[in-house]
């Protein structure tokens, strides 16, 4: 049986990254897929870019990937990510493509970091389940290759899996900044990679401890905006508020031009 590692939302969290990378190793897991926002929140984006460049056969992009490589943003604490990136690696995120499809145990199956629309619209577990099931579907966003049949995504830091008469969707989690347990989580598929048949093929979400007061200090050691909250997230896996994340929300749609 093939393994594939799912990897989503670092956030600049290198100790979280690291950790999660170690029990990849350690489970003789060979080819890891990213699935966007690499960077942001935390101290060490560019650290996050050049390790997954170095181990991830593919990477997509999120949305805080697609709103740092814009160029025009007037917000402090972007423009402090942005620095640190430097122009080569904002080019590398702004060219990340929307999805990676492939076959799987004879299941098609697409990956992308948020929805079906676009890497800014989001979608949670317990939406209705119209919202959930519209994730199948093809739009411009993802092209039309394929009808899938599995769906995987990151984005919402809180790991599931979901079945609807024959599809599947799951979330990875978050490796750097998770909303549901403190821990690093990422994703395995695994089963037949490439194979047509139909085959068997498993779904797993893994939690991975990491040194939490490590990454806190490496933030604090860079004097890194919005340190406070970054803190309460990663001690807690609780979001940071309502009013934080309307101004986190509000400062990426404005760096990309949505409305």
């Amino acid at each position: 049986m093939d393994r594939i590692a799912l990897i989503s939302d670092i956030h600049g969290n290198v100790p979280a990254l690291r950790a999660a990378l170690r029990d990849i190793e350690r489970r003789g897991i060979q080819r890891i897929f990213c699935l966007g926002d690499l960077v942001g929140k935390g101290p060490h984006s560019e650290i996050a870019v050049d390790i997954c460049r170095a181990v991830c056969e593919r990477t997509i992009k999120g949305n805080w990937d697609d709103a740092l490589a814009s160029t025009d943003t007037d917000n402090p604490t972007l423009q402090w990510h942005q620095r640190r990136l430097g122009p080569a690696r904002l080019a590398f995120l702004r060219d990340l493509p929307n999805t990676i499809e492939f076959v799987m145990s004879g299941k098609h199956i697409r990956l992308f970091h948020a929805s079906q629309k676009s890497v800014h619209y989001r979608v949670r577990q317990h939406d209705p389940v119209e919202k959930l099931l519209a994730m199948f579907d093809n739009t411009d966003f993802t092209g039309r290759l394929c009808t899938p049949e599995v769906v995987g995504y990151g984005d919402i830091h809180e790991a599931y899996l979901r079945s609807f008469l024959g599809r599947t969707l799951f979330n990875v989690g978050s490796v750097g900044n998770p909303h549901d347990t403190p821990q690093a989580g990422y994703g395995i598929l695994e089963g037949a990679y490439g194979g047509e048949a139909e085959d068997c093929l498993s779904i797993h979400l893994i939690r991975v401890p990491y040194d939490i007061e490590l990454a806190i200090q490496q933030a604090r050691d860079e004097n890194m905006p919005s340190l406070e909250p970054y803190a309460h997230e990663l001690r807690t896996a609780q979001y940071r508020g309502p009013a934080e994340y309307a101004k986190e929300r509000d400062a990426l749609k404005k760096a990309h031009g949505v409305e």
